[in-house]
């Protein structure tokens, strides 16, 4: 596929994909996820999570459950469009800034970390782990540069927002696990190995 026939392709997905995300209620969802959320993963920390908007899947119940169990959890910032993502610590109660997309973000004040469990956002997703995001690549650099630290990545996402095979670009990062409220899919089995 062609880079232009590839990006109609994914302007189309990601267009029938937000509308087909803001008709899903969320219900007890956000919960749902940590019943499936896989035991061996609770060993990576830092957990980067993020804040969620646009109709993402909330996976603040999941961190706050990740922080119940010791673990450190930070949050995204962009200072600018273009990036990097910085990952700073987060605690549930503690104020909160918008970033360069006016995200509620950690303000760049406190400690910086550099996660080893990542918890992507995502508009669609496909069994093997590709993921179709916003449109900014913003994700597929920082699985990319995490994962070449040893981090795993894990999309967040409803059972719906399921296609059978989400179109991607050599630059798209694919993730290691998708959790959803009905099951943990593991996708990318050896990417894991050997990482602690």
């Amino acid at each position: 596929m062609t880079d232009r026939f590839l990006e109609a392709a994914k302007a189309d997905a990601r267009l029938q994909m937000r509308h087909l995300r803001s008709e899903i209620e969320p219900g007890d969802a956000p919960l749902k996820l940590i019943e499936h959320f896989p035991l061996e993963l609770a060993r990576h920390e830092p957990v980067a999570g993020y804040w969620p908007v646009g109709g993402e899947i909330d996976g603040r119940p999941l961190l706050a459950a990740l922080a119940k169990a010791g673990r450190k959890i930070c949050l995204p910032r962009m200072e600018t469009r273009a990036g990097p993502a910085r990952f700073f610590v987060w605690r549930a109660g503690d104020a909160l800034k918008a970033d360069a997309f006016g995200v509620p973000s950690p303000p760049p004040t406190g400690p910086e970390l550099s996660p080893r469990l990542i918890l992507v956002p995502l508009l669609a997703f496909d069994r093997s782990g590709h993921r179709l995001g916003q449109g900014g690549g913003h994700y597929d650099r920082i699985i990319s540069l995490y994962r070449a630290h040893g981090a795993v990545a894990v999309g967040l996402a409803y059972a719906e927002q399921e296609m059978e095979q989400v179109p991607v670009g050599e630059h798209d990062a694919q993730l290691d696990w998708i959790l959803t409220p009905d099951e943990a899919i593991r996708c990318r089995i050896e990417g894991l190995r050997g990482r602690s």
